[in-house]
């Protein structure tokens, strides 16, 4: 399990980040987003949330990551999402810049957590 999270992260950096700059491209360029980047944000959604799911699931194993900011920022993860749950309809007003932004910061949250443990 905790090889899994240690490798998963790389799934949802990617996917998150990839994501992210998408929706802020689209945002210059001012366009929709579409089905396929909300299919997209779907995607890097539950892979960071797969990512933080793993990670209680190794703290729930007994394997502490040696340093607490590193659960901390999988704590910001959830709260972010939840907040955008929780905002919905306004981020229905331009999703491509909000999307993008908040999938570009749980991506610098899920490096500041790998950092702690990495490095």
């Amino acid at each position: 399990m905790r090889t899994l999270h240690a490798n998963w992260v790389w799934v949802a950096l990617v996917t998150n980040g990839a994501v992210g700059l998408w929706g802020v491209a689209l945002a210059i360029g001012r366009r929709a987003g579409g089905r396929w980047f909300r299919a997209g944000v779907g995607v890097a959604v539950v892979a960071m949330l797969m990512q933080v799911g793993l990670g209680f699931l190794v703290y729930g194993q007994g394997l502490r990551p040696g340093n607490d900011f590193h659960l901390f920022y999988g704590f910001l993860v959830l709260f972010t999402f939840a907040f955008a749950y929780i905002f919905r309809d306004k981020i229905s007003r331009s999703p491509a810049v909000i999307w993008g932004i908040l999938l570009l910061f749980t991506m610098g949250l899920a490096i500041r957590a790998w950092s702690n443990v990495a490095g």
